[in-house]
């Protein structure tokens, strides 16, 4: 019974837009703890009982509330359905992670260790490191990077297809980014794969989510970005929250200006609201430096 509510939550969620994978996965999860119990029905216990079986406090606190909203949803039509207080295991405020955000020579550094990649002369590390310098360049997803299909590397630019919201977009591209990108295609295009895919790994097929992760944190590690396994470093994710602050870095510092800029970024990440926007950036000293400045001229007053 849970399992057949939980296909008809997920596919309501979806039909409207929602991606809804991370809370699909979870309440998956849940339905099975919950079933092997024998339940028919949600239980504020059998909630609580799964939900503090994450290994930590922010896992507990999704868990409970995934749970609580599909519990919400299902009580709407049968009553017998029970649903958690959102702080039935604890008050816990979601605690922003701060972004890393990678200087130039970074960047570039980890290019050139991907490029470094084995097999020699396979499309592997050039991939790898184009794959990488584009995001970095763009700020995009790693999910739309993977995603990009060769005819989307366009005159105009790349064609992002519908992506989170069911969004699509165009990315103008940087003429030496544009360089880069035909360096690698030239040598896509040699393939010849049925595969349509831009980014293709030595099985000629689009490399996983996890692969490229896990590549990832091992060249940041080869070139000290990160520690050792299981500490905590920059991130691939963090790629795109430093497009996102260089960028506002290389704006002209007046208020109509910013304005102007952040709305453009905004639609260039491909977000819905601009206040997701907000959410990438990060104090840095020459944003620091900027406000400082004007502050300072406000401060003094502006002369007519």
């Amino acid at each position: 019974m849970l399992n057949e509510a939980l296909s008809q939550y997920v596919d309501l969620h979806c039909s409207v837009g929602f991606k809804f994978r991370v809370q699909r996965l979870l309440l998956a999860n849940f339905v099975r703890f919950a079933e092997r119990h024998g339940d028919e029905f949600i239980r504020v216990a059998r909630v609580i009982e799964w939900a503090i079986q994450a290994p930590s406090p922010p896992q507990r606190r999704n868990r409970l509330l995934a749970a609580r909203r599909f519990g919400l949803s299902l009580q709407a039509e049968d009553p017998r359905h029970e649903v958690p207080t959102p702080d039935a295991i604890g008050r816990g405020l979601f605690k922003r992670r701060t972004p890393y955000i990678y200087t130039p020579r970074e960047v570039a550094a980890l290019m050139k260790a991907a490029a470094g990649l084995r097999p020699s002369g396979s499309i592997r590390p050039l991939m790898y490191s184009t794959l990488f310098g584009l995001i970095a360049a763009t700020g995009m997803r790693i999910s739309e990077a993977l995603a990009l299909r060769i005819e989307d590397a366009t005159d105009e630019g790349l064609f992002v297809r519908e992506t989170k919201f069911h969004k699509s977009r165009l990315l103008p591209l940087h003429d030496t980014t544009r360089r880069a990108l035909d360096s690698y295609l030239s040598m896509r295009r040699r393939l010849g794969t049925l595969d349509g895919a831009l980014f293709v790994s030595n099985t000629l097929a689009a490399p996983a989510y996890p692969t490229v992760v896990a590549t990832f944190l091992r060249l940041a590690r080869s070139i000290g970005l990160r520690g050792a396994p299981g500490e905590r470093g920059p991130k691939i994710h963090d790629l795109r929250h430093s497009f996102a602050v260089r960028s506002l870095e290389s704006c002209r510092a007046d208020r109509e200006a910013v304005a102007r800029h952040i709305v453009a970024l905004s639609t260039y990440l491909g977000h819905g609201h601009v206040t997701d926007t907000y959410w990438y950036l990060e104090a840095t000293p020459i944003l620091m430096r900027q406000i400082a400045e004007a502050s300072e001229v406000l401060h003094q007053g502006v002369p007519a």
